[in-house]
């Protein structure tokens, strides 16, 4: 590749972007003897401060010789590839965002630019194999020799091998053991498509036939591997990921919750024999450093992690998997306003490599394109290894007599307790954290509303505390009501997780029990803990929000209650119907995993509604699927609604309510309605104040702008 410059007065230029919010790369000039390539990364100055930055082409010469700053230094690090750059612009220019905000997406490992820290890991020598060693000194040998060679810190040495350090201390002594510096290698460089293969059913077999010949075929595709819960889809597309590791290829396995790709390092593991590159918020920088490192050298081969990991910069990306691919968390709405989900389509696309989205219940607009023939459609129709999926009841809450402050029924009280006798597991599932949704005063009415969120507080007994679930503002239950000032006037109306924990306890007083809510298991290592004390039988009721909805497999669990199935179906959100039957049907998905058949039971005020049909469907339970997307398409198409059309809001915010409503009366004024120079409808609707109409303390007020699917909507915007 050669050097990309601009000459200007004998002076050598490269563009540059930097990772702050601009949309144009700076020119910068290169000392005499130093090149860049495109992609390379550098340091730059920007006003006064220095920051990385990546050489995006040659100088414009739009800048006078004497005000170009110079390349401060060039990172001897692999450049960033054409592809993750075109990535970038396409995703700067689609969602509205400066380019340079994007980039930032792509160095999120401060430091990771430095060549790395040695370490000093001890080895086994010659003497010490020879040597005859005690059952203590025999254990660290036996570690050592799996180590291949490679060493181990003492402290990963006394972990594996259960001794302390003195038995280190004295086996180097006696020249057993030997010191060496080394430099850490990336995580997951070695894994071995040929470890744990798993005995496949001719269903998966087939479908992961389909998976393997598009990763051969080395270039862009989209496909939908669609499977019934508990279908071994995982299993599947595992396939994939070892045809990739074949061709010495790296591999991206997107994830939507921390929670769930914990659930699954442990089958990744069994399948490679060594552990992923996990990516999330919560790695600690050293961890950030090593993948980053690893993933843009081609060393790291996958990285399982959520929506972010989709920007670091791959050397040879050969493979996406998007696990869940309906899951709302795939949307970013802060910042650099993307979903993951289509981006990573993109990604393939620019990257010329297959994209496998999987999912139980797909997204309306994955679907559509699938059975449109955009995408290819691999369907797993049952569950793997005979076991069978669940029953499903409909309990007519308007039919069911409950006492008062309980919500739950009889019916499934008594399920309950017949699972229980039998040593099964039972979950109740209630997507609603705390104990209360609603703190009351019985003399005057008032609500203990949040002072900065068009929201209710909520109580929350384990902390004693009122919270606002949108904000974080958070204050003691008052004890005189703050309107009329009567005392201890205040009652909690409808049931949060820990309301039903409660229930539960009164109920079933000899079961344990559980509560799983991300605001009680924020640290990842102790839920993943309490994940394995679930499986293994520990606990006899869990109740859980949506983090345990997806993704985990619980041999025991055979009883699932959800405690409001109407939840989702409340408020104006266009795929409300939608992302209520996906979650519904991922909390079904739990029970009777192994060989006992489970039962799901749903407590609903409108078992008439079209999900609740869909899912008391039975064996017919995927034709009922179908047939629920089929009538929602119909009313989005009647509506002229995504994916038919085009909508984006456009959402106008500050602390003066009367100064946000003139802004947003004013910009009303001049919105596009009717039709464009080409005959394209746009409509917009608005002002209006926003489904959250104050958010942090500030005024909201929104426009709705839908369009024809072929107008550059955002032009528009």
């Amino acid at each position: 590749m050669q050097d990309l410059f601009q000459e200007k007065n004998d002076i050598h230029t490269v563009s540059v972007l930097v990772p702050y919010p601009v949309d144009k790369a700076y020119d910068y000039a290169l000392p005499d003897g130093v090149s860049a390539q495109a992609g390379h990364y550098v340091t730059v100055t920007l006003g006064s401060k220095e920051t990385i930055g990546v050489v995006w082409g040659p100088g414009k010469g739009d800048v006078p010789a004497a005000k170009i700053k110079p390349v401060l230094h060039v990172f001897d690090m692999e450049p960033m590839g054409e592809d993750q750059r075109k990535f970038i612009d396409w995703v700067a220019d689609y969602t509205m965002a400066e380019r340079g905000s994007v980039l930032k997406m792509s160095l999120s490992a401060p430091g990771a630019l430095d060549p790395p820290s040695s370490i000093m890991v001890y080895g086994l020598s010659a003497e010490g194999e020879a040597a005859n060693k005690n059952t203590k000194q025999e254990a660290v040998a036996r570690y050592l020799k799996s180590c291949q060679g490679e060493g181990a810190r003492a402290a990963d040495i006394m972990d594996a091998a259960g001794i302390s350090s003195s038995v280190i201390k004295t086996m180097e002594k006696k020249g057993w053991l030997e010191k060496k510096n080394i430099y850490p290698a990336p995580p997951c460089h070695t894994p071995n498509p040929e470890f744990g293969a798993a005995r496949l059913s001719d269903d998966q077999k087939a479908c992961a036939k389909t998976l393997v010949s598009k990763v051969m075929d080395q270039g862009f595709s989209v496909s939908l591997l669609d499977g019934v819960t508990g279908a071994g889809k995982t299993e599947t597309y595992f396939e994939a990921v070892a045809a990739v590791i074949n061709q010495g290829r790296q591999v991206l396995i997107l994830m939507p919750e921390i929670a769930l790709s914990n659930a699954f390092v442990e089958r990744f593991e069994r399948r490679f024999g060594v552990l992923p590159a996990l990516w999330h918020s919560n790695i600690s920088q050293g961890r950030r450093k090593q993948i980053w490192r690893g993933v843009a050298k081609g060393q790291t081969k996958v990285v399982i992690g959520a929506r972010s990991a989709l920007f670091l910069p791959y050397a040879d990306l050969g493979l996406i998997i998007v696990d869940e691919e309906h899951d709302p968390a795939y949307k970013q709405e802060d910042g650099v306003i993307y979903n993951a989900r289509d981006m990573s389509i993109l990604r393939g696309k620019f990257g010329d490599f297959p994209v496998v989205l999987v999912s139980a219940t797909p997204s309306l607009e994955t679907i559509q394109n699938a059975w449109a023939g955009r995408y290819t459609h691999i369907h797993l129709k049952a569950r793997f290894g005979g076991a069978r999926l669940p029953d499903t009841t409909l309990i007519d809450m308007r039919s069911e007599t409950l006492d008062r402050g309980h919500f739950i029924s009889p019916t499934l009280r008594q399920a309950s307790q017949d699972a229980l006798e039998r040593g099964h597991q039972v979950l109740f599932f209630l997507n609603r954290r705390g104990y209360a949704p609603l703190t009351i005063c019985r003399g005057c009415g008032h609500r203990m509303n949040c002072p900065r969120c068009t929201a209710w507080l909520v109580e929350h007994k384990t902390s004693g505390s009122l919270h606002c679930h949108h904000c974080g503002f958070a204050q003691a239950r008052p004890k005189n009501c703050p309107e009329c000032n009567e005392d201890e006037s205040f009652v909690v109306c409808g049931p949060g997780v820990e309301r039903i924990a409660e229930e539960a306890k009164q109920l079933f007083p000899d079961c344990k029990s559980i509560i799983l809510s991300s605001d009680l298991q924020e640290d990842v290592e102790e839920f993943s803990k309490v994940l394995n004390a679930i499986r293994d039988g520990e606990y006899d009721i869990i109740i859980g929000t949506q983090i345990i909805a997806k993704g985990h497999h619980f041999p025991k669990l055979t009883c699932v209650g959800v405690i409001d199935a109407d939840l989702g179906l409340q408020g104006g959100d266009l795929r409300a119907s939608e992302r209520t039957y996906q979650l519904l049907q991922q909390v079904a998905g739990r029970a009777g995993r192994e060989e006992e058949k489970g039962h799901v039971f749903l407590q609903s005020y409108m078992c008439e509604h079209k999900i609740m049909q869909a899912m008391a469907a039975g064996d017919d339970a995927l034709a009922a699927r179908d047939h629920f997307f089929e009538a929602e398409s119909f009313e989005r198409e009647q509506a002229h609604m995504p994916p038919y059309s085009r909508l984006a809001g456009v959402i106008l915010s500050g602390r003066d309510e009367a100064q946000v409503i003139e802004a947003a009366r004013a910009l009303g004024r001049m919105a596009p309605q009717g039709q464009n120079d080409q005959g394209l409808s746009i409509q917009t609707l608005g002002p209006a104040p926003a489904p959250m109409a104050k958010l942090r303390g500030k005024y909201r007020y929104r426009f709705l702008v839908n369009a024809d699917k072929a107008v550059h909507i955002q032009k528009i915007l």
